[in-house]
Formats: C-alpha cells, sequence, structure tokens
C-alpha cells in the first residue's frame, strides 16, 4: 500500500516546485507510473483473504479492482484537464491539480481501510476537494447550487450513519471489519434495529445514488468541470456500492426482510431514469441520468445477497466507472470545440471528425451493454440472479435494458448523425491528447474481456 501511497504524497511537491512549462507532463506522467504500478494489486497469489500492510490499511479481491480504477483515473483526469485549465493562472492549475491527488488520496485510504470509522471519515473527506472543483471550477453559474445540493444530500446521508456506527461500537465492541465478519449477527427485530439498519444503509444508498435520492446527482454532473464529472462517475459512486457490500454481512438477519422495498424502487429507478435519458437535450445531463440507471442494476444485485449477484455488481462497477468517464471525456471534447451541451445545436459531427466518432461508438456500444464487453457480463449476472429472487424483476430490468439501448443509439445518432448545422464552421481538430486519452479509457474495458477474473475474484 505504501509503495502507492508514498509517490502519490510525492505529487504534491512536484505540483508545487515544477516549472510552469513541464507542471502538466510532470503531474501526468508520475502518476501515470503510479497507475502502472498498482496493477500490481491484481496479481493476487492468495486464495483469500486479506493482505495486510497495517493494523489499519489492507487489501483484498474486492477492493485492489476499485483501487486500480482510482489510481487509473488521475492521470486521465490531469489529460482530459489540461485544456480547460490553459487560461487560468498558474496558481489555480497548481491548486487544481492539488485537489485531484488528494481526492486521490483519500479514495486509497478509503478503499484500504479495514476499520469502519476510518472508512467513514475518508468517505467523508472526498466531500471537500469534490465540492471545490464543482464550485470553484464549474462551467456555469449554477454551479453553487449544485454544490449546495451535493453537500447536504451527502451529509444528510451520512449523519445517520455516524450515530449507527457508534451504536455498532458500543454493541458489538469493534469496529473492525474483520472482526466483524466473525462476530454473532446482530438479531435486532425492534423498531430501533430497523432504524439502525436504515441508518447503516442510507449514506452508501445517497452516495450510489439510488432513485429517489438521486436529485443532486444530475446537477453536480452538469455543472463540475471534466475532472469532476469524471471522478464523481468512475469512483464516487462506487464508494457507495463498496460501503454497502462491506456492511451488509454485518447486518445480515435484517437485510432479508428490509431489502424489498430498496430492490424495488432500485428498479424501478432503472426504467425511471432511462425514460427521463430519452427525453434529455443537454449531453452532461443524459449521462449522468444514465448513471443513475445503472447504479439501480448494482444496487439490486447487491441486496440479493447471493455470489452472482455480488459478482455482477462489482463487474458492473468497474465496466461503468471505464465506459462513463469516457462518454464524458467525449462530451467534454465536444463542449470545447462547440461551446454547447445541446445535442440539437452541436450534431452531425461524424463529417468533421470520423475518427472521433469511432470513439462515440465503441463507448455507447460498450454503455448499452455490447457482448462480449464487461457491462454484459455485470447486467446478466444481476439479472439472473434478481429472476431468481423473484421472476416479476424480469419485467423492470428487461424494461430497463432496452431503454438503455434506446437512448444510448439516440445519444450517438444526435450527436454524430445528421447533416451538420451552418454554425459548426471552423472546428478545430482533434488533438494526440484527446485521443490517447479515450485509448486508456476504452482499452482496460476490452482487455477485460479477456481475463475478468481480475474483478471478481472475492466471490468465486
Amino acid at each position: 500500500m505504501l509503495k502507492i501511497l508514498i509517490p502519490t504524497l510525492m505529487l504534491f511537491p512536484i505540483t508545487w516546485l515544477s516549472p510552469k512549462k513541464w507542471l502538466w507532463t510532470a503531474t501526468a506522467s508520475q502518476s501515470l507510473t503510479i497507475a502502472l504500478c498498482s496493477l500490481y494489486w491484481l496479481n493476487w497469489p492468495s486464495e483469500s483473504g486479506r493482505a495486510l500492510s497495517s493494523t489499519y490499511m489492507a487489501i483484498d479481491t474486492l477492493s485492489s479492482p476499485l483501487l486500480v480504477l482510482t489510481c487509473w483515473l488521475l492521470p486521465l483526469m490531469i489529460l482530459a484537464s489540461q485544456n480547460h485549465n490553459k487560461t487560468e493562472p498558474v496558481t489555480r492549475q497548481r491548486v487544481y491539480i492539488t485537489l485531484l491527488v488528494s481526492l486521490q488520496m483519500f479514495l486509497i485510504m478509503a478503499f484500504g481501510a479495514t476499520e469502519i470509522i476510518m472508512f467513514y471519515i475518508m468517505f467523508e473527506a472526498t466531500l471537500i476537494p469534490t465540492l471545490f472543483l464543482i464550485t470553484r471550477w464549474g462551467s456555469q453559474a449554477e454551479r453553487l447550487s449544485a454544490g449546495t445540493y451535493f453537500l447536504f444530500y451527502t451529509l444528510a446521508g451520512s449523519l445517520p450513519l455516524l450515530v449507527a456506527l457508534l451504536a455498532l461500537q458500543s454493541s458489538a465492541g469493534t469496529l473492525s471489519m474483520i472482526i466483524l465478519n466473525f462476530s454473532q449477527p446482530l438479531t435486532l427485530t425492534s423498531w430501533p434495529g430497523k432504524l439502525w439498519w436504515a441508518g447503516c444503509m442510507i449514506a452508501f444508498l445517497v452516495k450510489m445514488p439510488l432513485y429517489g435520492v438521486h436529485l443532486w446527482l444530475p446537477k453536480a454532473h452538469v455543472e463540475a468541470p471534466i475532472a469532476g464529472s469524471m471522478v464523481l462517475a468512475a469512483v464516487l459512486l462506487k464508494l457507495g456500492g463498496y460501503g454497502i457490500i462491506r456492511i451488509i454481512a454485518m447486518l445480515e438477519p435484517l437485510t432479508q426482510e428490509l431489502s424489498y422495498p430498496i430492490i424495488v424502487l432500485a428498479l424501478w429507478g432503472v426504467v425511471m431514469t432511462g425514460a427521463i435519458c430519452l427525453r434529455q437535450t443537454d449531453l452532461k445531463s443524459l449521462i449522468a441520468y444514465s448513471s443513475v440507471g445503472h447504479m439501480g442494476l448494482v444496487v439490486g444485485g447487491i441486496f440479493t445477497q447471493t455470489p452472482w449477484g455480488l459478482t455482477g455488481a462489482i463487474i458492473l462497477m468497474i465496466a461503468h466507472g471505464l465506459v462513463s468517464s469516457a462518454l464524458f471525456c467525449l462530451a467534454n471534447t465536444s463542449y470545447e470545440r462547440t461551446h454547447s451541451r445541446t445535442m440539437v445545436l452541436a450534431r452531425g459531427l461524424q463529417m468533421l471528425f470520423p475518427l472521433t466518432t469511432a470513439w462515440w461508438f465503441i463507448a455507447n456500444l460498450a454503455n448499452l451493454a455490447l457482448p462480449p464487453l464487461p457491462n454484459l457480463m455485470g447486467e446478466l449476472m444481476i439479472i439472473t440472479t434478481l429472476f431468481n429472487w423473484s421472476p416479476w424483476t424480469l419485467i423492470l430490468t428487461g424494461l430497463g435494458t432496452l431503454i438503455t439501448a434506446g437512448y444510448s443509439l439516440y445519444m450517438f445518432l444526435m450527436t454524430q448523425r445528421g447533416p451538420t448545422p451552418a454554425h459548426i464552421i471552423g472546428l478545430t481538430p482533434y488533438h494526440t491528447r484527446e485521443h490517447l486519452l479515450l485509448t486508456l479509457h476504452l482499452m482496460p474495458v476490452i482487455l477485460l474481456v479477456i481475463k475478468p477474473e481480475f474483478m471478481w475474484g472475492w466471490f468465486f
């Protein structure tokens, strides 16, 4: 763990001491080196158990793919933000990169924590850099409103979790994930017990987000700068799923009876957010709502409490992290040239940028779960396990899958096909940096088809 954490810490002096000319190159190259070094976490030597680096930090096969995803994302965020920040004073550019690096630090410590209270602190600490990114570097006047939504939804969900964790500490005597997994299950059947269960869950369900507490997400995505959108879609939403998987094992008897409304709401959210996507005019808003739908499937898979459900959830989380981030990058490159996110005004780009259309096509096919990509593996596993849980779920999951295919193709056709409007003239061609950025997003998705066990080692 320290092999990654210490080089990540050293990014702070590099950010502040590099000359202006080398700032983006130096930080991107070092963060890419860290990302490549983190790949050794995927080479899991033992059949089970954790690799303890200290009493408070450990890695197992559930956290290792999410840790690698976190490390992989930092160089991509730096690559994507270069053009967005080139007009800013150099001090603000340094602050921006510092926020991204601090976000990676908090995320590594959250995914590596063995104490639940440490996980909670790091889970909350990610709020601070993200809030600064949205409110200071957001693109429009609504960014303060988006930051307020993000802050209050997250804090309102997290306070019951803190109270629930303190109650767990007083009853179980420890908050170590390793010890709690082997302790006696808590047989709580009274109303306070059920409220305690809800307190443990609600923070993670807001973070996912579950349909009904998702209103902060489209606002935050639309107003955030490109790096904010990427890290929100790729990693921060996954914190919620990871937290539920970790804590749900300790709440076992209650979960069986209390999971019904959450699974129903999650699957209803898949259909509803898909229907919302079909009538969106704003490109970033469409991608943001599609994330809510995919996370609804993940929630359904986790709450079925079966190996297939959990495996499908983790596969879909990793695949969605890379694909959704790639779609936000594509939306941003289009916005930087046309200065509009409205799909009607910025369409017919295939004639101007044919290679970029290929990237759009691959990313959209991955988003609608084309075989044999990992998105399909994850969705099929979740749909199968939900069908086994209740055959009636097939109506909602099947409808959700059809609608997902519909809005993905709608997004592709609206942005790339059709006549190019007369006002789109003199657009700058795509740079090598942008093609490299999209290659680094979509290459891992295609490579994971060959060796998907990197993602599901914990469950099989």
